[in-house]
């Protein structure tokens, strides 16, 4: 019974590590840039959170809707700042120029906040489903996930805006000649992979504490993820969690916790030399 309760709790986690994961490969899906800014989004959606919640009182879950439109606006001045004037460049420019911005976060972070961990003090109690039980913060925020990953789905596949987010990436050139503004399209898809990063931050801070460098833990989770699913697939991004999660849960129940990450970066290369494309990914 102890595994299974285990592997539960990994599950419930894993639904908030493919939201992380779907900022990140969404926007590497459609602009083929790897943003090392991902996991100090991710810390800020955190300290979003704690600062609604201690300075205003505002409920967490509602605080998360605020912080994803922080997010969002965040990604795209991100965009039109950093990004853009490199978007054609190669890879290491984009790549240089996500992590300044990651460490412009993080040192204004640390100057702000220092590295003393905080927490956000939400108590639900907890949910028994037979021999399981497990936190009822950590079922609401696999509630969250899954409701984000459908509004997602339904955005991209069911919008006008989404149509053309699929058609720059598709083909960038293409998409402009049809009249698509593909210089707005792709500020605006950095901007929904900042909200997802910072989502999945807020929903992380409601069970874990945190610190201003905790980010970069989750954001080397993201690239697991992103790996197991399919890079620049954001439903293969929810499965890859669920993975991830799920082994996160077991493994303790067998080993020493400080093996988890080991044996997660051990998958990491076997699946880069086995199926290079993913899980979901498509073969080339």
């Amino acid at each position: 019974m102890d595994i299974l309760a285990f592997l539960v709790d990994g599950l419930l986690i894993g639904f908030v590590y493919g939201i992380a994961a779907m900022g990140l490969t969404l926007i590497w899906g459609v602009m083929n840039v790897i943003n090392l800014s991902h996991g100090a989004i991710i810390a800020l959606g955190m300290f979003g959170i704690y600062l609604l919640f201690s300075l205003f009182g505002v409920n967490p879950y509602i605080g998360v809707v605020l912080v994803a439109l922080a997010g969002l606006i965040t990604g795209m001045l991100i965009y039109a700042i950093a990004i853009h004037r490199v978007i054609d460049a190669p890879h290491l420019s984009t790549l240089l120029a996500t992590f300044a911005v990651n460490m412009i976060i993080i040192g204004l972070g640390t100057s702000a906040f220092s590295t003393s961990p905080r927490n956000v003090d939400v108590a639900l109690g907890s949910i028994e489903m037979g021999p399981v039980a497990f936190p009822a913060t950590r079922a609401v925020a696999a509630v969250a996930s899954v409701l984000v990953t459908g509004a997602l789905y339904y955005f991209l596949y069911r919008t006008t805006l989404g149509k053309y987010i699929r058609a720059v990436t598709d083909n960038r050139a293409a998409a402009e000649l049809m009249g698509i503004p593909s210089a707005r399209i792709l500020a605006l898809s950095f901007g929904l992979g900042t909200m997802l990063a910072a989502i999945a931050g807020g929903l992380i801070a409601t069970f874990f504490p945190f610190t201003i460098l905790s980010g970069a833990t989750y954001e080397l989770k993201s690239f697991v993820i992103c790996v197991l699913g399919g890079v620049g697939n954001p439903v293969g991004a929810l499965v890859g969690g669920l993975i991830l999660g799920s082994l996160e849960g077991v493994i303790p129940a067998f080993m020493p916790t400080s093996w988890v990450p080991v044996l997660e970066f051990i998958l990491f290369v076997v699946i880069l030399l086995v199926r290079p494309t993913g899980l979901l990914g498509r073969k080339k």
